[in-house]
């Protein structure tokens, strides 16, 4: 009778490991499943915060594309305004040297 009593408290507790072994792999399982979900968010998350830091830096390299253009603009257009003066500041030397109109000293 003993015998039997430690062959049922046996498979009583073979039964019971079991069930909690299966039960633990159950929890591991979906544990690993959430971790695997928080690691795509955060890839998800890091992905879009470098997109986002990618088009900032793109729209701050398009602005200052546009302010080096408006300030090469005004540049030329004080050089062009500087040769004019440069070229009229000429012709009236040429003028006052042969003694001829400025209009005449710029054709020539």
């Amino acid at each position: 009778m003993r015998k039997l009593m430690i062959i049922a408290a046996s498979a009583a507790l073979a039964v019971a490991v079991s069930a909690c072994s299966e039960k633990t792999q159950d929890t591991a399982a979906e544990a690993a499943k959430s971790a695997g979900n928080d690691v795509e968010a955060a890839g998800d998350a890091a992905g879009h915060a470098v997109k986002k830091g990618v088009n900032a830096a793109g729209d701050a390299v398009s602005d200052a594309g546009h302010a080096v253009s408006k300030a090469a603009d005004k540049a030329a257009a004080k050089a062009d305004r500087l040769g004019s003066k440069a070229e009229n500041a000429r012709a009236r030397i040429e003028a006052d040297a042969q003694n001829e109109s400025v209009e005449k000293a710029k054709r020539d």
